[in-house]
């Protein structure tokens, strides 16, 4: 299992914006065969999503869907900074 953690600053002028960004992505991505765990969390214009993937290759696939490219395009402008995006492992 792969675990994701993407942290994204919007713009306070964007909030609602990139948050129905966002929300488009959640569902789209929860379709996804792979996909064990998307959740999204937020506090004041930074949304949180949580991942966890089966495989490399779900994920390698999730990397390349349309929606998931259309939204980095379209938020890059709508942002406060780039998105972080961070691979972890489990220690505990």
């Amino acid at each position: 299992m792969i675990s994701i953690t993407a942290i994204i600053k919007s713009k306070h002028e964007n909030l609602i914006e990139v948050q129905n960004m966002i929300t488009h992505l959640v569902t789209e991505t929860r379709k996804e065969t792979a996909c064990i765990r998307y959740d999204l969390h937020t506090t004041d214009n930074i949304f949180i999503i949580w991942e966890e993937w089966k495989d490399q290759t779900g994920l390698d696939i999730h990397n390349n869907q349309p929606y998931l490219v259309d939204f980095i395009t379209k938020s890059e402008t709508l942002l406060s900074a780039p998105v972080q995006v961070y691979k972890t492992a489990q220690i505990l």
